[in-house]
C-alpha cells in the first residue's frame, strides 16, 4: 500500500477510535511506524492530515451510497456501520471536539453533509417523481439520528430509521 494511503488509513483509524484531539502526531507517527519527520514530509501537519482524512471517508462514504433507493440507503449505512463500527459520524465528532475553531474542519463537514442532502433529494425525487425538500430533509434526521443511535442500539436503530423514513415516503407518494 501507498505510504500515503497507509498514513490515511491509520490516522482515520486512530481519530475514530480515540477522537482526534487526544491522537498526536508522536502516536500518529508510532502507529505508521514511521519518524515524525517521515510523518510530516506526507503529511504537513495535523490540519492537513485531517482534511485528507475526511475527504477520503466523504468518497469512500458516497462510493457505497450512491445511486441507491430509501431502503437500500439505509441498508447500505447498516454495511457502513458493521465495517467502520458504532462510534458516530467522524465528521461530527471531530467538529465537536474542535468547537467549530478550524474553518478547514467547518468546511470539511459542511461540505459532507450538504452532500448527504442532495443525495437523499435525488433518492426522494427518483422515487416520487418530484422534489420535496422537507421530506428530504426528514429523512437525513432519520439518517444522522441512525448512525448517532447505533452506537447505543445497533442495528436496530438503522432498521427503525429505515422504517420511518420508508413510511414518509409512502405518504408523501400517496398525497
Amino acid at each position: 500500500m501507498d505510504t500515503n494511503l497507509a498514513l490515511l488509513a491509520i490516522a482515520e483509524r486512530l481519530f475514530y477510535e480515540h477522537g482526534y484531539m487526544a491522537t498526536n502526531m508522536d502516536t500518529l507517527a508510532r502507529a505508521a511506524r514511521m519518524s515524525s519527520r517521515t510523518l510530516y514530509k506526507h503529511a504537513g501537519s495535523k490540519a492537513a492530515l485531517v482534511g485528507e482524512v475526511l475527504a477520503a471517508r466523504d468518497r469512500r462514504f458516497f462510493e457505497q451510497v450512491d445511486g441507491l433507493d430509501v431502503r437500500a440507503l439505509f441498508a447500505a449505512l447498516a454495511g457502513w456501520i458493521a465495517h467502520e463500527g458504532a462510534r458516530g459520524c467522524l465528521f461530527l465528532r471531530i467538529l465537536g471536539e474542535t468547537g467549530g475553531a478550524e474553518p478547514a474542519i467547518v468546511a470539511a463537514v459542511q461540505a459532507h453533509k450538504a452532500r448527504l442532502r442532495e443525495h437523499v433529494a435525488r433518492i426522494v425525487h427518483a422515487d416520487l417523481g418530484r422534489a420535496e425538500a422537507v421530506l428530504a430533509g426528514r429523512i437525513v434526521l432519520l439518517f444522522e439520528g441512525a448512525v448517532a443511535a447505533s452506537a447505543w442500539q445497533g442495528a436496530s436503530a438503522i432498521e427503525a430509521a429505515c422504517g420511518a423514513a420508508v413510511d414518509l415516503v409512502a405518504m408523501a407518494r400517496a398525497a
